[in-house]
């Protein structure tokens, strides 16, 4: 069977397809069209029933549970891992609400975590990730939302700390933060669900063991090719919860969907 395959170019994503999508895990005769994408073009997608599997925002999942899954290796999430909100000068959250805001899509974790942070705020523009920093500091917006590599170069290039979106979370629900996860089409052989989640969970074990095999296929999609920036940001992102998705890490996920504009019901999330 061939599937549809989805993820972005984040480090932490090539890290952990690495082996999938190059065979080094057995796949069970799985194969795989691969397309690499910005994670709300991923998104985009997603809501439309393009990919068989993709990454996602785990903000977007409840507008996608009709008709995807989740798998439980492959996400990230955790705690200090969260979206930074940053701005040329330093401004007291107070004062927010009035500013001109850079999001990375609407769709994203991030502007869901910045809604919930900042109900108020009123003048909202969205934009590929890998623009907001240069945005922020050329004047077209007051401050900006980070994600991915950014949020280990926004101090190099002069921008300050706003809030950590994802301190805020852990400070309101005492639970690791959810950014993204990987969504399996419902209409799917439940065998081909578990293979992939199987599969996946392998990729992973092997890409943390020998981080040394993907390095040229991470450098190869990375938006920044520092490889140390690679290195903190596959550190950060990949941990035990990339592996499964322990109580806590679907608790975490729960409460992020409870937070959300939209509703699951009667629908499992996780494959059985």
């Amino acid at each position: 069977m061939k599937l549809k395959l989805h993820i972005s170019p984040c480090p932490n994503d090539t890290f952990m397809f690495h082996a999938l999508i190059h065979r080094l895990v057995d796949v069970q005769g799985l194969e795989f069209a691969t397309r690499l994408a910005d994670i709300e073009e991923l998104n985009a997608s997603a809501l439309i029933g393009e990919p068989d599997v993709s990454k996602i925002s785990f903000g977007v999942y409840p507008e996608l549970a009709e008709r995807y899954e989740l798998l439980t290796a492959g996400s990230a999430l955790g705690f200090g891992v969260g979206p930074l909100l940053v701005a040329r000068r330093a401004v007291p959250p107070d004062k927010i609400a009035p500013c001109r805001v850079a999001l990375p899509g609407p769709h994203t974790t991030a502007h869901l975590l910045f809604s919930c942070a900042f109900p108020s705020a009123m003048h909202k523009q969205h934009m590929l990730f890998s623009h907001i920093e240069g945005a922020v500091l050329s004047g077209e917006v007051d401050a900006g939302v980070i994600i991915h590599e950014s949020r280990f170069t926004y101090a190099a290039r002069g921008l300050h700390r706003v809030l950590d979106l994802g301190q805020w979370w852990e400070q309101q629900h005492g639970l690791p933060v959810p950014l993204g996860g990987i969504a399996v089409r419902r209409s799917l052989p439940p065998s081909i669900k578990r293979e992939l989640n199987r599969a996946m969970r392998d990729s992973v074990e092997l890409a943390m063991a020998h981080p040394d095999r993907s390095a040229s296929f991470v450098a190869q999609h990375a938006q920044e090719m520092a490889p140390e920036v690679q290195r903190q940001h596959i550190a950060l992102y990949v941990n035990q919860h990339s592996i499964d998705l322990d109580a806590q890490a679907q608790r975490a996920i729960g409460a992020l969907f409870e937070a959300g504009p939209h509703r699951i019901a009667g629908r499992n999330v996780f494959i059985q």
